[in-house]
């Protein structure tokens, strides 16, 4: 089991270099937040579009298929069980929904009158709350409108940052997020530590997913007999695990503050690493008018009834 190719959570694609890459990390990060937040209050045709507009950005790219084959397709699947089983789900709306209309139609009726001229009936489309009813299966309106909600945010939120991640070096996240916060300044915030900060932080992701890597393939080359253990044993053994785990990560983060000392990274302020030059060029100023259509459509569609 290789976790960091059939798992490439928050891992940046060096090669082969797509459009999404040249983009300035900082147009990016708009669009990442305008997906996370034009979410809020949305319809469930607008949430269904956001997935579309997903999928068609990560093809439209040619990133390279082994990457987010896998990935997608287990979101995809994961969104679709949150979808059948929210769907199914009792929709929590404790109310008996009656007829308008009396039981009684003969109330209704009234005295023919043969100067006025009858006009035939108009055809009154059905409206029923619930969609299917099937045994205990039953889907009402609310209970679809909840699980298209549900699974469509789940692969937005994921998907979208993992997006932006993959087309986007770390120092450019936190080049473009430190120059992003240079107002904060003003009111004495420590915008370059916290960029430094960030920036080790997403240098240790594959650090994590390394090690785990490697003590799930000490434990599997061991051949553990899980049977003989039975529950009380395999516990012990996936706590020795996680122990283990915890510290590796601290060694790990040790040796790295130990070489940032041994460099001289003593405070960002005094020994600060020009990441990456952010300069707006022709098709950031796309990305940025294409921004400004999105928002337009978003608020053209409206929110949620």
């Amino acid at each position: 089991m290789d976790l960091l190719r059939s798992l490439p959570l928050g891992l940046y694609l060096e090669q082969p270099q797509t459009w999404l890459h040249k983009i300035d990390p900082r147009v990016k990060f708009a669009w990442l937040m305008s997906f996370l937040t034009s979410y809020v209050l949305a319809n469930n045709f607008w949430r269904v579009l956001l997935v579309v507009v997903l999928i068609l950005a990560t093809l439209i790219a040619r990133i390279p298929r082994r990457v987010w084959q896998q990935q997608m397709g287990w979101l995809l699947m994961l969104s679709f069980f949150v979808l059948a089983i929210a769907a199914i789900s009792p929709d929590g709306l404790g109310v008996d929904y009656q007829s308008r209309l009396p039981a009684n139609e003969q109330i209704l009726t009234q005295p023919a009158n043969s100067n006025n001229i009858q006009e035939p009936p108009a055809e009154k489309k059905a409206y029923s709350y619930v969609l299917f009813h099937k045994g205990p299966v039953k889907v009402t309106r609310y209970s679809l409108s909840l699980a298209v909600r549900l699974s469509t945010l789940i692969f937005t939120v994921i998907y979208s940052t993992n997006l932006y991640l993959l087309t986007t070096a770390p120092e450019e996240i936190t080049s473009g997020i430190e120059s992003l916060m240079q107002p904060l300044r003003r009111f004495k915030l420590p915008v370059t530590e916290i960029a430094l900060t960030l920036t080790l932080s997403l240098r240790f992701i594959p650090l994590v997913l390394e090690e785990v890597q490697n003590l799930f393939r000490s434990v599997m080359t061991r051949a553990i007999n899980w049977k003989k253990l039975g529950l009380k044993g395999a516990f012990k053994v996936w706590m020795t695990v996680a122990e283990r785990l915890l510290e590796n990560l601290l060694l790990r983060a040790d040796q790295m503050a130990n070489a940032m000392m041994v460099r001289g990274f003593t405070s960002p302020n005094e020994h600060r690493v020009q990441w990456h030059d952010l300069r707006l060029k022709g098709r950031d100023w796309l990305a940025i008018a294409t921004l400004i259509l999105f928002w337009g459509i978003r608020l053209a569609i409206g929110t949620q009834a």
